[in-house]
This record gives C-alpha cells, structure tokens and sequence, in this order.
C-alpha cells in the first residue's frame, strides 16, 4: 500500500460533484480529508489517498480529468 497527499483545488463547476466520494467507490481509495476550505463556488482539500500507487495514479488522473486541479500537498501544519 502507498500514501500520498495532495491538494485539490475546485472550481464553480465542480465544487458541487462528489469528488472524495467517487474516489472511494470508482477507484477503492480510502481518502483522509486532513484540511479543506470549501465554499459555494469554489475551494481546496487536502488528502491523504491511501491503495496501491496506480490505483492512486488513476484516481487522480480520473479527477482532472472531471477540472479538478491536483497539486503536491503541502505540509498541513503550514495552512
């Protein structure tokens, strides 16, 4: 099993798509939401993703793929 996290920044046209959820349940990630700021037409989460690395990979390529934009996590103590 491999972790990583990362930062997903939501635009006006997704904030309202179950993005951490479809995680889970299209790719069986188990996701840690470690920080977020979310608001009515945008924001960003945190994550720690949790599976196998190219279950992760194809995770992530699945939510940009939907606009989401994923960068690197930062440290969560940082924020």
């Amino acid at each position: 099993m491999a972790k990583r996290r990362v930062m997903f920044a939501f635009s006006s046209e997704v904030i309202t798509e179950p993005i951490t959820y479809n995680l889970g349940q299209q790719f069986k990630l188990v996701t840690n939401i470690l920080r977020d700021n979310l608001t009515e037409d945008r924001g960003w989460i945190i994550l720690e993703l949790d599976r196998k690395e190219a279950d992760i990979e194809a995770g992530i390529a699945g939510v940009i793929s939907k606009g989401v934009r994923v960068d690197p996590s930062i440290d969560v103590t940082e924020i």
